[in-house]
């Protein structure tokens, strides 16, 4: 009789565990649908993020299309390389996408024009793409203050972090030293290309 007893308290515990998993897992669903479940429709706070996330996928969406262009003129190691950071930014557009849905918006961006006529040759391809990578760091640095959401906040930071790195790369590969390719203490968004070997610097 007591090991029955304690089976059925056993069970019964389980029970409750599982209960109040689902409870748990219900209010969290719910504590993140905005005010009135219906997040950036409703709530004032995630509709202000949707519209910065946005103009962050704009600039994305310009950087991906940078390296369309700029993949076509390079070859090798650098080709490479080059694929690996676009393919990197291609991610950064599915997190933006994901983190807009997360709030309750919707995608609204389109990528920017390009200077005409594109680049070249494989120093103004690189120049390109080192330009638009410069560009979105700014755009995520400056995106940081101004979102309102954690989970958005935090993904903007990490853009900045990626964009800053490509940057360094791309230094690399425009024929700065080691020294030189390394990056600022801390990265704006504006730090010039390097100039070419032989041309001051």
């Amino acid at each position: 009789m007591g090991s029955k007893r304690v089976f059925a308290i056993s069970s019964q515990r389980r029970g409750l565990g599982r209960v109040a998993v689902f409870l748990f897992a219900v209010a969290i669903a719910v504590s993140g649908c905005g005010r009135s479940g219906h997040g950036a429709a409703t709530d004032s706070d995630k509709a202000a993020d949707v519209e910065v996330l946005n103009s962050v996928l704009s600039q994305e969406l310009t950087t991906v299309a940078a390296y369309e262009q700029t993949l076509a003129l390079l070859r090798g190691g650098t080709l490479a390389v080059a694929g690996q950071l676009r393919g990197q930014d291609q991610a950064h557009l599915d997190a933006i996408t994901k983190a807009i849905r997360g709030v309750g918006g919707e995608t609204d961006a389109e990528a920017g024009e390009l200077e005409a006529p594109g680049p070249k040759g494989r120093e103004e391809a690189l120049l390109l793409a080192y330009e638009e990578e410069n560009a979105a760091l700014g755009q995520a640095l400056d995106a940081v203050p101004h979102l309102n959401t954690p989970a958005p906040r935090t993904l903007a930071a990490s853009l900045a972090a990626s964009h800053a790195q490509h940057l360094a790369v791309l230094r690399r590969l425009l024929g700065a030293n080691l020294a030189a390719s390394a990056p600022d203490a801390f990265e704006t968004g504006d730090v010039p290309a390097p100039a070419p070997p032989g041309k001051g610097g």
